[in-house]
Formats: C-alpha cells, structure tokens, sequence
C-alpha cells in the first residue's frame, strides 16, 4: 500500500471556485450513505491486484478519480470498473501524483452518466464522529466484491504523519479497499482511505505474549490536504479548502496519531509518551487509553495494560478497541473465560469483524466448546469467504474429526486460490489420515512446487514416502528438510530431521 505521478487537465465543466463554507445539514441513515458510496466508487484493477478510487469530476466525457498513489504504484495496464458494471482502460500517462501525500489523480472518458462525489470539509469530522468507508476487498486470489463499513473518527490530527495520513477511523477495512472514499454522515467525502489492519493477530494461534495484536485502525488522508495540493499540481476540482487554522498548539489526536506512528515502528515507550500527552489533553480519550495500554503490554507491563483498558471501557462502554486489547492481556495471564466475555462483547460492537469471530473460535475450542468453535468459523466465512477462512474452519472440522467436510474446505479454498500452499499442506495432512497417501504425496509436491522452501512440507512427504515403502525417496526429502531448517534458523527441526535420516539409513 504505498505512494506515486501523470498529468491531467485542469479545468471543471465551467464550475467557477468555490470555498467550502459551513452549513446546515441533515445526518443521512446509513442507507441513504451507502447508495451515495456506490454509485461514486469505482475499482481499480490490474494483473497483481487492485485497489478503489472515487469520482471527483466530471468535464465532457472525461471523469477524473481519487484514489491512494499507492494503488498506481507503477505503470501497468490498469482498467476502471464503474458501478453499473463498464470497464474503462486507464491511461497511465494521465496519472498524476500528488506531492509528498499518497495521493493521485487518474482519468477515464466515457458517455456514460456517472455521479460526482460531493467534497465536504474534513476539519469538521472530529474524534467520534461517523465515518464510512468504501472500497474493493478481495475475497480470494482472484475476486473482489464492493463492501460498505460503517465506523467512527478516533482522530483527527492537525499534523500529519507520513505521506499526508491524519484521519483515523476503527471501520474494518481489507486489502483492496485503499484510495476509496472516506465519507461523513452527510454523504460528503472527508479523506481518502490508503491503510488498514484488520483486528487480528499476527500469528495464526493465539499467543500474546510473542504475537502482536493489530488494533483495526485504519488511516486516511483528508480531503482538504487533497484541496490545498490540488491547484499548486494542476487538478483543479473547482473548491478552495478552508482557511488553515491559525492555532499552532497540538491537538490530542496529533499525539494520538504520533504514538501509534511510533508503536508501529515498535518504540512502544514514545508511543506511551505521546498517548499519555493525549489523554492530558483530552481526559475523555478513550481510544488513546485503549491504544497506550497495548503499548504498555508489548512492552510488558501488563499490569498498566489492563488498568488502561478498563478505563479506555469505563468512558467508552463501546470502546471496541478496549474489549479487544482487554482479551489479549487476560489471554496471556491465562485467563480464558475472561478473554471470551471481552471477545463477544466487541463482537456486539462490530458484529462484522471475520477475524475476531475466528480467533473467539480458537478460545472456544481451547475451552472445549467445539461446536461453538466452528460456529464461530461459520461466521467468520460468511462475512468473508475467502480462501484463508475456508483454511481456518478446516482446520477447526479436522480437530473435530469431520475429516470429510475438512477436505471439502481445502478444496474450496483451491477453487479461491489455487497457489495456496497451506491448503494443499494440510489437505494432505488430512488425505494421509484417510489412508490415501498417494494423494498426501501428490499434495505435498504441489505444496513445495509453489514454495520450493517449504521445509515442513518436505519432511511430511518424507514420512509418506517412508510408509509407501520409498527408503530414498525419505531420505532425500529429510535431506532437503534438513538443508531449509537450518538456513531458517530452526535447529530444533533440523537435528529431529538428522535423527530421522539415521534411524532410515
């Protein structure tokens, strides 16, 4: 997700400049938001992936579109893909990348009709105010679907942090869904939306203390950075941004954006620092409690962890990030009913979220609640089926015996994405289980062919191999096993592969 430039023409169907003035307006419903978000958002696809834009004008048949400089990275043969379906060949010599910002301008013609979006003042959408976020996520190697998320400001700084990002909002966005818009509850768009995380752990099992929980914080850059870029680069969208506030003292979402700057980076006591000016200047900042007391656990002190997030909990009751970090400090002091009740009750909150469906599953099925567990797997799958929660509830129906509908899943997760290794690893795992280790062999190769270092995978073969009565052909897959592991720095696998290969030879 990352930064880029072109050319483009100047000028709006005869629109005279404009200032963004204040004025009244009515809150739309969701609804209403989302038919707006739709028919502006566009996808942005190419041979390695995709990204979203949004229309921002319209001049004869030419439309010219927002998205992340990022997602025009380099030149390619990009195409536009509008609401109702027509895809349009992008020009790449009319991209235009703004300075300094991870912003860019791309241009499509058509004679089609298509809506222009309505440019708010992104100044007026503090912490706490309703957000929503439009975009493309992939739902696969291949596919990506049009996804709507409803979710709130959790700052909005003065300063910005690199390549122009200073809007945060707690949406659940997915890889696909940056350069699209970012848009107030008038239907108004505010920022650009260019980085996400999904509320998950880094590792596939849940283990705290080693594994980093990723916040579901999500990073925008505003739209009046947009306005105030846009002449000086030659897009005129024919509003001026409002005047720049004469105020030079830093706002608390300045250090609130500042310290998770700093916690990505891992230097988790600036990060501290910068959420405790914070909170000294807006005692009420929940989120800046939450996110300080996840500095303060991957520091190691749990202790401060938890006192933060029960505060971050008693000002905000739906202080989702609270409930999440909350979980992670009490799953790591083995605390596991308590790691479940915080689970649901952010899942009240963003009843959307895959990820912590899955991982609740896992905490389930730790507890021995199975059928729970892959209740939980269901609906992580319903929210987003994607080849990686087809991996997941087959690992789940595996643990439970269900070896049959196991396989049905690695199979599906294939049809996804056929260059999934894991997939392959343990549908072999799961065919050697069954007797057929003709497919196991068949299924380990395929896995190594796509990862040729798949240490693991050679050392499963291996054990085929030796069943099916092929003494060599052990030997040398343990051989190769050995090689990898010791290259990966994993000496443990490496001195179990030795002791196999002697005990073979």
């Amino acid at each position: 997700m990352m930064k880029f430039y072109g050319e483009l023409a100047p000028v709006i169907f005869g629109v005279s400049i404009a200032l963004i003035q204040p004025q009244i307006a009515v809150a739309l419903s969701s609804s209403e938001v989302a038919k707006i978000a739709k028919a502006i958002t566009v996808l942005i696809n190419y041979q390695e992936g995709s990204g979203t834009g949004v229309i921002i004008k319209k001049e004869g048949d030419i439309y010219t579109v927002l998205t992340a400089a990022h997602v025009v990275a380099t030149q390619a043969k990009y195409e536009l893909v509008t609401p109702d379906g027509q895809r349009y060949p992008l020009n790449y010599s009319t991209v235009k990348k703004l300075p300094d910002v991870d912003l860019a301008v791309v241009q499509f013609t058509s004679s089609q009709n298509y809506p222009v979006a309505k440019i708010g003042n992104s100044d007026e959408s503090p912490e706490g105010t309703t957000a929503y976020v439009a975009g493309f996520p992939k739902t696969g190697f291949f596919n990506t679907v049009y996804n709507f998320v409803p979710g709130q400001i959790t700052a909005n700084a003065s300063k910005p942090q690199r390549d122009g990002y200073a809007l945060a909002y707690n949406n659940l966005t997915l890889p696909g869904m940056s350069g699209g818009p970012v848009l107030n509850d008038k239907g108004e768009l505010i920022g650009i939306h260019g980085r996400g995380e999904e509320a998950n752990y880094e590792t596939s099992t849940i283990n705290p203390t080693v594994a980093q929980l990723k916040s579901g914080f999500n990073l925008g850059i505003p739209i009046n950075t947009f306005l105030r870029l846009s002449a000086q680069s030659g897009v005129d969208v024919g509003i001026r941004p409002p005047s720049s506030s004469l105020a030079t003292a830093p706002k608390a979402d300045d250090f609130f954006i500042q310290g998770k700057d700093k916690s990505d980076k891992n230097n988790f006591q600036g990060a501290i620092a910068d959420y405790t000016q914070a909170i000294r200047l807006n005692p009420n900042y929940a989120n800046a409690y939450a996110h300080r007391g996840i500095a303060y656990f991957l520091s190691g002190d749990k202790k401060r962890a938890i006192e933060d997030a029960n505060q971050a909990i008693k000002i905000d009751p739906k202080s989702a990030d609270g409930y999440l970090f909350r979980a992670s400090v009490h799953y790591s002091l083995g605390n596991k009913k308590e790691v479940l009740e915080d689970f649901t009750q952010y899942i009240k909150i963003n009843p959307n979220d895959a990820n912590v469906y899955y991982v609740r599953g896992l905490v389930r099925s730790d507890l021995g609640d199975k059928k729970g567990a892959i209740e939980d797997y269901n609906q992580a799958l319903k929210i987003n089926p994607n080849d990686a929660n087809y991996i997941k509830r087959s690992n789940g129906r595996r643990e439970l015996g269900d070896k049959k509908g196991a396989i049905e899943d690695y199979n599906q997760a294939l049809k996804i994405n056929p260059r999934n290794t894991n997939a392959y690893f343990y549908r072999g795992y799961v065919r050697y289980g069954l007797g057929d280790e003709q497919g196991a062999i068949e299924d380990y190769s395929q896995a190594i062919k796509i990862n040729p270092n798949y240490a693991l995978a050679y050392g499963i073969r291996a054990v085929v191999r030796r069943d099916l009565g092929d003494k060599q052909g052990a030997i040398a897959d343990l051989q190769k096993a050995a090689s990898l592991f010791l290259e990966q720095g994993d000496t443990n696998a490496y001195q179990k592969a030795l002791e196999a290969i002697r005990k073979l030879q």
